[in-house]
């Protein structure tokens, strides 16, 4: 089950590892790691980790490691409503002495289905997005249930999808953030996690798979910085109905 959801990560640890919670008597902590762009920007990304796989590592903030896992979503109930929340569940980690450059250090491959219907818009700038929100199943029954974001041509190719189109995608698990207005001049600034798309392709049954173009590094960077620009007064897709 764990091929539709591979994560893969080179970066730095960014925070003290916390613990986080118990299940079955086993204990898991969880740390920001750190992990650098090619525009040299940072995403600061989300990581959960079991206490017996990094018994007598040495983990504290700096190190640097290689990490492999699976992005999941799970519900945190509140007064004010239902937020998804994003988080690397780590299957395996490993220190590393440096991050090759020739590595990527972020990359990300997801097969589920789209559960809402894809959002069609444009950045300020006029670059095209569209925002989906993919079921991706695992064991035991459950989901997870993970916001995505395709540019350009990517973004028009997939924006006239059905409700429960299977897809599978390529791309890179991004943080980014945007201000939120909670009263007439007052705003708060928060993080959304997402995955940015690189390249995807729609299974279906009667035809062979088609894949769409992939956008280059250099248009998704474009695009990205110019979203952020426009987003300050915008609602990250972090919420599940």
């Amino acid at each position: 089950m764990h091929n539709n959801n591979n994560v893969i990560l080179r970066g730095e640890i960014e925070t003290p590892l916390e613990f986080s919670h118990e299940v079955y008597g086993e204990g898991f902590y969880k740390f920001t790691l750190k992990v650098k762009r090619l525009s040299e920007t940072n995403d600061y990304i989300p990581i959960t980790v079991s206490e017996r796989l990094i018994k007598n590592m040495d983990l504290t903030v700096g190190t640097k490691v290689r990490i492999e896992g699976q992005l999941r979503s799970y519900n945190n109930y509140s007064d004010v409503g239902n937020k998804l929340l994003l988080t690397v569940f780590v299957r395996d980690i490993e220190l590393i002495d440096q991050i090759e450059s020739e590595e990527s250090p972020n990359e990300i491959v997801l097969t589920g289905y789209i559960c809402k219907k894809p959002v069609y818009r444009k950045t300020p700038f006029g670059r095209e997005i569209t925002d989906i929100l993919l079921a991706v199943n695992r064991a035991y029954n459950k989901s997870d249930y993970i916001p995505l974001i395709a540019w350009g041509r990517n973004a028009r190719y997939i924006e006239n999808a059905e409700v429960g189109q299977k897809i599978t995608i390529w791309g890179r698990v991004q943080s980014r953030e945007y201000q939120k207005k909670i009263s007439e001049d007052e705003y708060v600034t928060k993080t959304a996690y997402e995955v940015s798309v690189s390249k995807l392709e729609v299974h279906d049954e009667e035809r062979p798979n088609q894949k769409a173009s992939q956008e280059s590094q250099q248009d998704q960077t474009q695009a990205q910085n110019e979203d952020a620009a426009g987003a300050q007064n915008s609602e990250s897709s972090e919420t599940v109905e």
